[in-house]
């Protein structure tokens, strides 16, 4: 067995997007899908790099079958389609183990695993990881209402203070790549008391700063803390809920990633319209201490991997027979190795496979304009329509309802895709993952373009506002289709390429802000916003020509699958 593809089969739990509803299987293919699981098991003792390549085919389109997904900002998670399954993945990996001695779970009425919690159990365990990652993503954008304070308190230029955006931003885009790994091995619960505790630490020297540099690293320090809450959370609501139970509650969940940036200036604009900067970040420590109470006291641990070892020792104690092990105990794999390959196989994707750089930059390019637009609005409605703090904070409503309108359209674009499977004989491809993409790429230039020619003083303030409602849904369109078509590309590498589509929007958000402002007093409203619609323009044409050569490109590809 490839130790490497072991490592990235692991990886791919812990991270959220989009869940759909695969069509449904009729009783051959179910059995067909059973008893290749089957083999699966069977085969572990055997040397399985001796498996011919039409086999390995097989596995990489049953393990991409077994997957569900929903949209979020930047990760999966992994849920098979039952825990007998899951072990038996986990004993492949193993080097040796009696399966007469390997712990499972024992069906619905197994106390240890997380989806026989009561159902109002796990909906408040949904509500306070969602609040979490809302209080994260929403911090990120609270700190752009400051800058005129700041300016002011610490001598510096609006260049100076926006930098502690992009060292916030770097540290959400870098804190997945080590944190969700280490949740392989230590859980979920330990990693969220653990790096929230380390978000709400880290908000303190932010409130009481003394100067710019201080609050520069307490932000990214920050950042790279609660990008726990971005990477690990959303396989929480995975763990506890079945495929036909997960898509209200997983939508609420991956809706806070898109919802906080937005109500980041609206909550942050009030708030330094009437009171000190500093109150922004007192806010949030009070905001953030709530949450990490909630999370001590009511999130348990879901991550059936580690509740299977507890059940192990607990047998074993009960028993004295040392015999009794969980899959994780027997694996082959180390946290260094695991966080090593998390790190290095994003860039593998970025470097030697075209689509995945294309349609990072796509996603990366909409994830800066959207950061950018923190600094560009203030500019365009105070200079134009006379709007005070709190007013600018409003304007980003309209992208906060397109937002919503994109995430609501997801029961569209899942009976399209189930047309195009139905269409294609019964069988998925990647490439139909992709129409909302090749949709939203549409109308994000559009939409720019319309936000710019009517920023004029003498144009009503909501036109603009309008437009950057239509901005917002084309993002939602794009990063929808853009997951799930790089998740289902490259199902033995998912997290690697995810990983690598985070770390290109990360680098963007972060980079974007600080030109931003300078760009639109330099062209002007109308040309500087044009500029960004011309580059939206020119990755337009992508989603729709990976959707018409994709599989072509997939067969020549050393990390796709073929088909």
């Amino acid at each position: 067995m490839d130790p490497e593809k072991d490592i990235e089969q692991a990886s791919m739990r812990g991270r959220p997007f989009e869940q759909v509803e695969e069509p449904q299987l009729d009783d051959d293919d179910d059995r067909s899908s059973r008893s290749v699981a089957r083999q699966r098991t069977n085969a572990s003792s055997t040397n399985s790099a001796l498996a011919p390549p039409l086999r390995l085919a097989r596995s990489r389109s049953s393990a991409r079958s077994q997957r569900s997904y929903h949209l979020q900002d930047g990760y999966t998670f992994h849920q098979d389609d039952d825990e007998t399954a899951h072990s038996a993945k986990e004993a492949e990996r193993s080097p040796s183990g009696d399966k007469d001695f390997e712990v499972r779970f024992d069906g619905d009425a197994d106390p240890y695993s997380p989806k026989n919690l009561p159902t109002w159990r796990k909906w408040i365990i949904v509500a306070i990881v969602s609040a979490s990652s809302l209080c994260v993503t929403c911090a990120s954008a609270m700190y752009t209402s400051t800058y005129r304070q700041l300016e002011v308190d610490f001598h510096v230029s609006r260049l100076g203070a926006t930098v502690g955006l992009t060292t916030f931003v770097c540290g959400l885009g870098l804190g997945p790549m080590f944190l969700s790994p280490l949740s392989e091995f230590y859980g979920r619960r330990i990693i969220y008391i653990c790096a929230f505790g380390m978000y709400l630490i880290w908000l303190i020297p932010c409130a009481v700063a003394p100067n710019i540099a201080t609050m520069l690293v307490a932000r990214f320090l920050d950042g790279l803390a609660g990008s726990a809450f971005l990477s690990v959370a959303g396989g929480t609501v995975g763990d506890m809920f079945r495929k036909d139970q997960l898509s209200a509650p997983m939508m609420i969940y991956t809706a806070s990633p898109f919802v906080g940036p937005e109500l980041g200036p609206v909550v942050g604009g009030f708030i330094n319209q009437f009171a000190d900067w500093r109150w922004t970040f007192y806010v949030l420590i009070i905001w953030a201490g709530l949450q990490w109470i909630l999370i001590v006291i009511f999130v348990p641990e879901t991550y059936a991997p580690v509740l299977l070892r507890r059940k192990a020792q607990k047998l074993r104690k009960e028993t004295g027979d040392q015999r009794w092990k969980a899959p994780i105990e027997v694996m082959d794999r180390s946290v260094l190795q695991t966080v090593l390959w998390s790190c290095i196989r994003p860039f593998q994707l970025l470097f030697f496979e075209p689509m995945c750089l294309n349609l990072c930059l796509l996603s990366a390019i909409l994830l800066g304009i959207l950061y950018l637009f923190f600094g560009a609005f203030a500019v365009v409605f105070q200079n134009n329509h006379n709007f005070n703090q709190w007013q600018t904070g409003l304007t980003f409503l309209g992208i906060f309802v397109g937002m919503i309108a994109g995430v609501s359209c997801d029961p569209l674009w899942r009976k399209r895709y189930i047309g195009l499977v139905a269409q294609n004989s019964g069988v998925s491809e990647p490439e139909f993952r992709l129409p909302p993409t090749i949709l939203g790429a549409v109308i994000v230039p559009l939409s720019l373009f319309g936000f710019g020619w009517t920023t004029y003083s003498h144009v009503h303030w909501i036109v603009p506002v309008m437009f950057s409602a239509f901005f917002g849904l084309g993002n939602i369109f794009c990063f929808s289709g853009i997951f799930t078509f790089l998740v289902e590309t490259y199902p033995l590498y998912a997290a690697s390429a995810l990983a690598a589509n985070s770390f290109a929007r990360s680098t963007f958000a972060a980079g974007f802000p600080l030109f931003g402002v300078q760009m639109y007093e330099k062209l002007g409203y109308q040309w500087a916003s044009s500029l960004l619609a011309f580059i939206a323009l020119a990755m337009t044409p992508f989603p729709f020509l990976f959707f018409k050569i994709g599989k072509r490109l997939r067969a020549n590809s050393k990390f796709a699958s073929p088909g």
